[in-house]
């Protein structure tokens, strides 16, 4: 439970410097920053799938805010969730395995989920669907954080910050708890070593919002009790806390389905696909 707790106080800077951005763009909107991040959007997935491979969820629930608040494109978004491996990664490189292993884990993330952001953003932009711009005043409404008053952007980036953050204890403490009442024994059912099964069942794991079935995940995998590409199908679908910040904080719901359901379809579709490269 102390371990919930210090990874969940990591994520204070991620979530206190996205809010940062957020206010300034607000406050300055027209202005030389807004202009600036209107142009990397063209360049936004490629940033997104290295972001993603920092071994940190605060970079998946930074992106969910930065498009709640319209930054970066869908593309980028799933880029970053796609890209993301939460703590795959350290308990890979704390076990011992080869650094063959842990560069094709992350070289197959960082490439697959960069085709996959600029292809979204590609079809989306042919089809003239762009994602339409969204103020930090809008996100203050639905949140109900009471900021909207508030001078500079030091307070109100510190209020958006603490109601996050909150609303993602609350949460992934519940999950936490199930995690350790029901632990490893119950994943270990699931035969997540079976082909087809064990990637559908693995993609649904990951898209639960907590460190703890990432590490779980991987002492499995390492004790031959998931598959390769069940590994894979839960490492794309396993975005950390992005998709619970996504849900509190971009109010379009059929959005946010449709994101869930893209990271969920690709994540197993690529886990088939790149679970035999490993």
């Amino acid at each position: 439970m102390i371990e919930f707790v210090l990874e969940t106080l990591q994520l204070l800077p991620f979530l206190f410097a996205t809010y940062l951005v957020l206010e300034a763009v607000e406050a300055h909107a027209g202005g030389a920053l807004e202009k600036f991040l209107e142009r990397a959007r063209s360049v936004g997935p490629f940033a997104g799938s290295l972001a993603g491979a920092i071994p940190q969820c605060g970079v998946s629930a930074a992106a969910a805010s930065f498009y709640a608040g319209g930054v970066i494109t869908v593309g980028t978004l799933l880029a970053v969730f796609l890209a993301t491996a939460d703590e795959l990664i350290p308990v890979l490189i704390s076990s011992r395995v080869p650094a063959a292993l842990l560069f094709k884990i992350v070289g197959i993330k960082v490439v697959t989920a960069l085709a996959i952001g600029f292809a979204v953003d590609g079809v989306l932009a042919f089809v003239r669907h762009m994602r339409r711009k969204v103020s930090v005043h809008e996100l203050c409404e639905h949140s109900h954080c009471g900021c909207t008053g508030s001078k500079g952007i030091l307070v109100p980036a510190l209020i958006h910050t603490a109601e996050i953050f909150l609303f993602i204890v609350v949460i992934s403490g519940a999950i936490e708890l199930c995690m350790h009442y029901f632990g490893e024994d119950s994943l270990e059912a699931l035969r997540l070593n079976q082909p087809i099964f064990g990637e559908l069942a693995a993609g649904a794991l990951g898209l639960i919002p907590n460190c703890a079935v990432s590490v779980a995940g991987a002492k499995l995998y390492l004790a031959g009790a998931m598959s390769p590409g069940a590994l894979m199908a839960s490492s794309f679908t396993g975005s950390g806390l992005g998709l619970l910040v996504l849900f509190r904080t971009n109010r379009n719901l059929k959005e946010n389905l449709l994101v869930l359901l893209a990271v969920y379809f690709v994540g197993v579709v690529l886990g088939c696909l790149t679970g035999p490269l490993l």
